[in-house]
């Protein structure tokens, strides 16, 4: 088995903790209380999602999980193909440096390993015919 965290990005973490760190400053200022523990809440459960974003590789299954909201299974067989994206669609990934996995026949899913190359190196180890398009180096 083998576990791959979520990469985090400043680009997706700054905008959010400062929308967040606003409005709840602003909560605090005009003693909104309700408001400020809502955003406390809002804010736990951003950070338990950031936190418990991973991806897990094992017996031929990719299972991409994302706190208690998103819990996938994918069979690695049916894996076609990898590829780089900064698609910033919403998608269990924690950072826009993204690979778009695509599987079966139309399905696909946003992931986002720290340790990109180690990932898609295990899983083209598992199915030898997953096509992997990287970007170019500029």
């Amino acid at each position: 088995m083998s576990k791959y965290k979520s990469k985090i990005g400043l680009n997706l973490l700054l905008p959010i903790i400062l929308i967040v760190g606003s409005i709840g400053a602003f909560m605090a200022y005009e003693k909104i209380w309700i408001g400020l523990l809502i955003i406390l809440i809002v804010s736990i459960f951003i950070g338990h999602i950031f936190l418990s974003t991973y991806y897990i590789i094992e017996n031929k299954v990719l299972r991409v999980k994302s706190g208690f909201i998103i819990d996938k299974k994918i069979n690695i067989d049916t894996i076609l193909k990898i590829e780089e994206t900064n698609n910033a669609l919403s998608a269990p990934a924690n950072s826009l440096d993204r690979l778009l996995i695509s599987y079966n026949k139309f399905n696909s899913i946003l992931v986002s390993p720290k340790e990109k190359n180690e990932f898609i190196t295990q899983l083209t180890l598992l199915n030898p015919n997953i096509e992997v398009v990287l970007k170019r180096l500029k």
